[in-house]
């Protein structure tokens, strides 16, 4: 039995494109191995959205290679997209495919096998594409599963590589959404996360489709306890998704909304669709309809041409908003996009001090929301892992927060009622 092994980097959507090759592997007769072992195959699912992305990818096709000189090692994904040549010409790489013909994985190797050459399956992207169907049936969590609904941008933001790498805008059909959630509802998992490259854009390249009909589609499947959206636009979170997440008790009181820039010049020159006194607004109003939800959010610091000034506000703006958590991002420039060739770069001393300070402020915040909930009773999915630290069970709220419990392996992969506590920072579920 042949041997293969993966290697994720990047997104949710990159590891849900992962598992969906898993399984083809293993319906093929292929034993998965960790990427760690030696194997016949290594398939390095690649990130290509930062220069740092594209280096990572590279540095583990040459550690698979060094592996088992003798394997076949596949680089798949948005960097061969974006990049091919560039791939081809590496020593290491006997396969190449870009984000389309992921579901033709085992054929293209074993067309590489008998090349014995390298070679190229990267396709164009054209504007007529459909979705492309790789769907999965179970994950290697056990208690929450991503569901891939959407494929592609449009949105062409000025630091953004992805819409050149994944292509237009492509739904999936609600029907083949509930039918794969329909089958991880029968597998046992209770939470459904709905990802996609641009979330928030699900339906609009199909008739009479968007996400909340969507998610008033599969809310209803048996089984499925949860759902949480991934990232989405806050221009793109509609009033009536706003009353769906207040009112059910299935939708999860969570969104992740990135901000990017609380300066509406450095929000101009990056080409979001949005100014900040929209975003404010957006805000605004989600807390007032659903006031205990939590509201995460993207910043990249350093982005060129962003002044003292411009950092300032942004500081503003997350410290007015009160995020439950924020990621911070350093501006890395990406050849290919505009940005790259903006004047004013940002020193990389002046990105890590804004980013440090950022980083304190999001601390806090996070602190600061988890102390709303503290004495509170809350449900808790309990996942198949435990906390390296204190070996208790960890596990998610609907509304995002990190809860460790002291229970029995009984209880993983199980949705609880805890009360809720605070010791040192971190918070405890207690089940009495």
């Amino acid at each position: 039995m042949k041997r293969v092994a993966f290697y994720t980097l990047g997104c949710k959507v990159n590891q849900y494109d992962t598992e969906a090759m898993m399984k083809q592997f293993e319906e093929a007769g292929y034993e998965i191995v960790d990427f760690e072992s030696e194997a016949d195959i290594y398939v390095i699912n690649t990130c290509t959205v930062t220069q740092q992305g594209a280096s990572k990818s590279r540095k583990i096709t040459r550690r698979a290679k060094r592996r088992n000189p003798q394997a076949l090692v596949a680089m798949v994904g948005c960097y061969p997209q974006v990049d091919a040549d560039e791939v081809m010409e590496m020593a290491e790489v006997d396969l190449v495919v870009g984000t389309k013909g992921r579901s033709k994985i085992i054929e293209f190797v074993k067309q590489a096998i008998r090349a014995k050459a390298p070679v190229n399956f990267v396709q164009e992207m054209e504007e007529d594409d459909s979705f492309e169907e790789i769907a999965i049936e179970e994950s290697k969590e056990r208690t929450r599963a991503s569901i891939k609904i959407q494929e592609g941008c449009d949105q062409f933001c000025s630091y953004c590589i992805i819409p050149y790498a994944r292509g237009s805008l492509r739904s999936r059909s609600l029907e083949d959404v509930k039918a794969e959630v329909i089958r991880l509802a029968k597998g046992g998992f209770e939470e459904i996360v709905l990802t996609g490259i641009h979330l928030g854009q699900y339906g609009k390249d199909k008739e009479e489709l968007d996400l909340v009909k969507l998610i008033k589609g599969i809310l209803t499947v048996e089984g499925i306890k949860r759902i949480r959206l991934s990232s989405i636009e806050g221009t793109e979170v509609s009033d009536e998704l706003i009353d769906l997440i207040a009112e059910s008790d299935k939708l999860c009181r969570h969104l992740h909304l990135p901000l990017q820039s609380g300066s509406d010049k450095i929000l101009e020159a990056m080409n979001r669709p949005y100014d900040v006194q929209q975003f404010r607004d957006m805000v605004t109003k989600i807390k007032a309809k659903v006031p205990e939800i939590a509201i995460t959010s993207d910043v990249i610091v350093g982005f060129p041409g962003e002044s003292d000034e411009d950092f300032n506000d942004t500081y503003q703006v997350v410290k007015e908003l009160e995020f439950s958590d924020l990621h911070i991002f350093k501006y890395s420039k990406r050849q290919g996009t505009p940005a790259a060739d903006f004047e004013n770069q940002v020193h990389s001393v002046i990105k890590k001090e804004r980013s440090e300070k950022l980083r304190m402020l999001a601390k806090s915040l996070s602190l600061a929301y988890q102390q709303k909930f503290i004495a509170e009773r809350i449900e808790v999915l309990l996942e198949e892992v435990r906390d390296n630290e204190t070996g208790m069970l960890t596990g998610l709220t609907d509304n995002y927060l990190r809860v460790l419990v002291d229970g029995s392996d009984e209880l993983l992969g199980e949705l609880v009622e805890v009360k809720l506590m605070e010791k040192e920072g971190k918070l405890i579920g207690c089940l009495e």
